[in-house]
C-alpha cells in the first residue's frame, strides 16, 4: 500500500477526487495551490495598510503566471481578498486577464515591461489597462496609439529612485516632463500614477540598506514635487513592495504593490518567516516516487559520482528534475564523492513506518529526476514506488518536519521567488478551496478539471 506524506487534500466533492486521480495519471508530481490561503494573505495585506477605506489601495502582483501559481486563479483569489488592482509585468498577461473576464469595472490593471517599439499599446488602451512609461520612446509610442484610438491612455510615470532599472533618472526627468506635460494638456494621456521600485527594503537588518531605502524615498518625493510643479501631479503614488507594505507604513501612499506576500512568503529570510508576518504559503509541491531499490555501500549516485552511499541502503527516485524547474544547484554532495565537498541537497519529506523523515537530494539533479538516499532499508521503512512525498509546503511547524520553498532556496543558493517561478507547466496545478473562496461567477471562469 502506498503511503502519503503530504497534507490531506480538502476535496470539494466527488469531482475533485476525480480531478486529482486524473492529475496523478497525467504526471508523477502536482503543485497544489490553496486559494483560501491566498485570499487570506491578501486580506491581511489590505488590513496592514488600514483596510479597504484607508485611502490606500492594494495591488495583487500576478506577473509571471502569478509567480508560478496560475494567473487567473491567483488574480481571482487576490480580488476576493480585497485587492482592487492587479499588476503584470508583461502586457500579454494584462490583456489575458481582461479576456478571461476581469473587466475594468472590477479592478484596475497595470503593466510595465515592454519593448516600446512593438508593444500593443492600442490593445492595452482599448482594454482600459494602465501602462507604465519610463522612456522617451515609450511616451511617443503610447501617445501615438492613444491618438489613433481617440482614447486617452492611463499612464503611470516610472521614475528611477535608485534601483537602476526602469524609469527616468533625476537628470533625465526634464526631458520626460517636456513630452508628458503637453500630451496631458492635450488629453492624449491621463497621468494616473507615479511609481518606482525599492532595491533593498527587504534587508531591515543592514543599516546601510536602511539608509539606502531612506534615500530612495526622498528621491521619489522629489520626483513628485517636480511633477506637481510642472502641473501634472500624480493621482496616486506607489513605491511599497511586500517588504515596505509590511514594515514601512510611511510610504504606503495611495497604493501598495505586494507580490511575494500574496503567495505567503516573506521577501527575504532576513525579515523572518511567513508566520512572523501572519502569512501562509499557498503552494505545496508533491511527487510520487519512482524506482525504489537496495544498493550497497560505496555506490555512486547520479552523474559525476558526487555522492557515494556511506552504507548499505535503499534509494528512491523522485521523478522531477531541472526540466521541471528543480534547480540543479540543489544537488547534494558528500565528502566521499568526486567533489569531496559536503553540500546538502534540496529537502524531501517522506513517510516511513517510523514516521515522517526529512531526506535530501543525493547526487546531481538530472533533467527529469533526482535520487534520495533513504539511509536504511526501504522494506523496513515501508517506502515503496508510488508513495507520495512532499518537496515543500507551508511549513507547519517542527513536529511536521515540513520543508518550505525557503529551504529549497537555501539548498539552491537562490530565493523562494525562483523556486516557484521556475516550476514548469507540465506539473499540473490543482486548486483547493476554490468554491469556498470564489463567487459562482468567478468559479466558472476557471478550468473545472483543475479544481479539487
Amino acid at each position: 500500500m502506498s503511503m502519503n506524506v503530504a497534507p490531506e487534500i480538502s476535496f470539494s466533492g466527488e469531482q475533485g477526487k476525480v480531478n486529482y486521480a486524473a492529475a496523478l495519471r497525467q504526471y508523477p508530481a502536482q503543485a497544489i495551490v490553496d486559494l483560501k490561503a491566498m485570499r487570506d494573505n491578501m486580506a491581511h495585506l489590505v488590513s496592514v495598510v488600514g483596510g479597504p477605506h484607508s485611502g490606500t489601495a492594494v495591488m495583487g502582483v500576478v506577473k509571471a503566471d502569478a509567480y508560478g501559481h496560475g494567473l487567473l486563479p491567483s488574480a481571482l483569489a487576490a480580488l476576493a481578498g480585497g485587492a482592487t488592482w492587479l499588476g503584470t509585468a508583461q502586457s500579454h498577461e494584462a490583456l489575458l486577464l481582461r479576456k478571461l473576464g476581469i473587466g475594468p469595472e472590477r479592478c484596475h490593471i497595470l503593466t510595465w515591461v515592454y519593448n516600446g517599439t512593438q508593444v500593443p499599446f492600442d490593445e492595452l488602451i482599448a482594454a482600459d489597462i494602465d501602462v507604465s512609461v519610463g522612456s522617451l520612446p515609450g511616451i511617443d509610442a503610447v501617445a501615438a496609439a492613444a491618438r489613433k484610438l481617440g482614447k486617452p491612455a492611463r499612464v503611470h510615470v516610472k521614475v528611477d529612485s535608485g534601483f537602476g532599472r526602469n524609469g527616468f533618472t533625476p537628470a533625465g526627468f526634464d526631458a520626460a516632463l517636456a513630452k508628458l506635460v503637453p500630451l496631458a494638456k492635450e488629453g492624449v494621456i491621463e497621468i494616473i500614477g507615479q511609481w518606482s521600485h525599492l532595491a533593498v527594503a527587504d534587508s531591515p537588518d543592514v543599516p546601510e540598506f536602511v539608509a539606502s531605502t531612506d534615500r530612495q524615498i526622498e528621491t521619489f518625493k522629489d520626483f513628485t514635487r517636480r511633477m506637481e510643479a510642472a502641473g501634472i501631479a500624480p493621482q496616486i503614488r506607489h513605491l511599497a513592495n511586500t517588504a515596505a507594505t509590511l514594515d514601512r507604513p510611511e510610504i504606503h501612499f495611495e497604493l501598495t504593490r505586494p507580490g511575494i506576500g500574496l503567495y505567503g512568503y516573506e521577501p527575504d529570510p532576513a525579515m523572518g518567516t511567513p508566520r512572523d508576518w501572519h502569512l501562509t504559503p499557498a503552494m505545496r509541491l508533491q511527487a510520487q516516487l519512482g524506482t525504489v531499490k537496495d544498493v550497497e555501500a560505496g555506490h555512486g549516485i547520479s552523474y559525476g559520482r558526487t555522492y557515494l552511499t556511506p552504507d548499505n541502503t535503499s534509494t528512491a527516485i523522485v521523478p522531477l528534475g531541472y526540466a521541471d524547474g528543480i534547480h540543479r544547484s540543489a544537488s547534494g554532495f558528500d565528502m566521499e564523492g568526486a567533489k569531496h565537498v559536503e553540500k546538502h541537497g534540496g529537502p524531501v519529506r517522506i513517510m516511513t513506518t517510523q514516521g515522517a523523515r526529512l531526506l535530501r537530494v543525493c547526487g546531481r539533479v538530472c533533467m527529469d529526476q533526482f535520487i534520495v538516499d533513504l539511509h536504511g532499508s526501504a522494506d523496513e521503512l515501508g517506502v515503496h514506488e508510488g508513495d507520495t512525498v512532499e518537496l515543500f509546503g507551508p511549513g507547519r511547524g517542527e513536529d511536521f518536519a515540513e520543508p518550505t520553498a525557503d529551504d529549497w532556496a537555501r539548498a539552491a543558493d537562490t530565493i523562494s521567488y525562483e523556486i516557484f517561478t521556475c516550476l514548469r507547466n507540465r506539473i499540473p496545478r490543482l486548486y483547493e478551496h476554490a468554491a469556498e473562496v470564489l463567487p459562482s461567477e468567478d468559479l466558472v471562469k476557471l478550468d473545472a478539471s483543475t479544481l479539487l
